[in-house]
């Protein structure tokens, strides 16, 4: 059953705004082809929506839990899986983060690369012409009672873009516990990040909390955007949701597949900001 939720952002003074959308899919260990096709479906269903910028969750394509396939189904970053989100992107003119595959570092030759070998996670957003206009590799990896941080090498850049005159930046699911990481983006004007995930059960409250409290803090627009799907010893809890700067949640899903839309709007941002100008109180 996939569910369509939408609401709208409550308005302060105009400024540049887009419609985000959410793509909550159905990720399945392994069946690359399958979880490939309905991204791309949920790119066609975002835009037919409205939709300027649409988010896939992390390692939409070969599924977070299933580490032992992760090295038979690694991809250049110029791969089968961002190229067929890069051409979605530029046939249905939206803007699209694709987040993320697990990218074999020693086959690619189009960006820059933080080792020469070796596996990364790795989101792209792409622009509604297909372009590329960000790549971010996610910093933080996970160990507790998981293989990423063995299997992976972490990334070093944290790369902004201004898509729909917003300035965006991405990090990736575990990055929630790391607050250093958003005051760096937030250092470099973001207003909104996404958040691709794979954040299983029953860590329900560590979701939403680390969630809100990136927004919070930061005064920014934090949008996370889950899976949905069972694995062998883990479920996804799905909850894709977007925070406004002050913390509100403004859009979100349950654990089934779900299009979750709503509107940012860059107004917000500095009305919250000048109203309650805590990150002028920064000391560090």
């Amino acid at each position: 059953m996939t569910v369509d939720t939408n609401a709208e952002a409550a308005g302060a003074d105009a400024g540049d705004s887009l419609t985000l959308a959410l793509a909550q899919i159905r990720v399945e260990a392994g069946e690359v082809e399958a979880n490939v096709d309905r991204a791309y479906e949920a790119v066609t269903r975002a835009a037919a929506r409205g939709a300027d910028l649409v988010a896939l969750p992390e390692l939409f394509n070969v599924g977070y839990f299933a580490f032992d396939l992760y090295a038979r189904n690694a991809e250049p970053f110029a791969g089968e899986t961002f190229t067929r989100i890069r051409e979605a992107a530029a046939d249905h003119g939206i803007a699209v983060l694709a987040g993320s595959i697990v990218e074999d570092l020693g086959e690619t030759e189009t960006v820059e690369t933080p080792a020469d070998d070796g596996l990364a996670n790795t989101a792209a957003l792409f622009d509604a012409d297909g372009d590329l206009r960000l790549v971010y590799r996610k910093h933080h990896l996970f160990g507790y009672e998981s293989a990423e941080s063995e299997l992976l090498v972490p990334g070093e850049r944290l790369e902004t873009a201004s898509i729909g005159g917003l300035t965006v930046g991405v990090t990736t699911c575990y990055d929630l516990r790391f607050p250093e990481l958003y005051r760096r983006l937030v250092d470099d004007g973001v207003e909104l990040v996404l958040v691709p995930s794979a954040w299983p059960y029953p860590r329900i409250e560590h979701w939403t909390t680390l969630s809100r409290a990136r927004a919070i803090e930061n005064q920014a627009y934090v949008a996370t955007v889950n899976g949905a799907g069972e694995f062998d010893d883990a479920t996804l809890l799905g909850r894709s949701s977007v925070y406004d700067p002050w913390g509100v949640s403004l859009a979100s899903s349950g654990d089934e597949p779900a299009l979750v839309t709503t509107e940012i709007d860059s107004g917000t941002v500095a009305d919250v900001r000048e109203e309650f100008p805590a990150l002028r109180d920064r000391r560090l």
